[in-house]
């Protein structure tokens, strides 16, 4: 379990919680904020425009994150807000993934930046970890099952798949998924190649 980490590498622990609590935070609020543009004022109307992270991610969801390692998050919109649905619904599902792509090349940066610096929890260490976890929440959210949003993404394109939304099918291709051996090493592999090549610095 995840929350072993606290004992072993306290440090390491406080680092990851943090970075997946701004992170979830912040991907939420790109979808409502996008959803804003878009015509729905619900995100705004629920009092999701926040940046309080119990709002968008719930107790359950942060006790979980440091007992398990894993974490969620809701961002309320009504898609029949949207001026031009089909568009607009493209647009707000994308807008949390690439938020994370954001956070994840703007931490990169900073690797390059803060490469010499020895401070003990905003170091070289700490943005190669937050740029592989933004970099793996972008890959992972874009993935085209449900409810992630690159199924979103992909129904608008091909329609005929909206039905599998409300479907039994998301559950147990996620279970798959997790259950997968290598699944969860090959999207930070991935994330590790990328930060790399961008930044320059050899791989950690």
């Amino acid at each position: 379990m995840f929350f072993s980490v606290l004992l072993d590498d306290p440090v390491l622990f406080l680092r990851v919680v943090i970075i997946v609590i701004l992170s979830v935070t912040l991907h939420e609020l790109a979808h409502g904020f996008v959803a804003v543009t878009q015509g729905d004022d619900t995100p705004e109307k629920s009092g999701h425009l926040t940046l309080n992270p119990v709002v968008h991610m719930g107790w359950e969801s942060i006790i979980f994150l440091c007992v398990a390692g894993i974490a969620w998050g809701q961002m309320p919109v009504n898609p029949s807000n949207f001026r031009i649905p089909k568009l607009s619904n493209i647009l707000v599902s994308a807008a949390g993934p690439f938020l994370n792509l954001s956070l994840g090349l703007l931490f990169i940066g900073l690797m390059r930046i803060m490469a010499d610096s020895s401070q003990e929890l905003f170091s070289l260490e700490f943005f190669y970890l937050a740029a592989r976890i933004n970099l793996i929440l972008f890959l992972f959210n874009l993935l085209p099952i449900p409810p992630l949003d690159g199924f979103h993404v992909l129904s608008e394109i091909i329609p005929g798949l909206k039905p599998l939304q409300n479907s039994p099918f998301g559950f147990f291709a996620m279970m798959v998924l997790f259950l997968l051996p290598g699944f969860g090493a090959g999207l930070a592999m991935i994330a590790d190649v990328a930060i790399a090549r961008l930044s320059g610095l050899p791989l950690m």
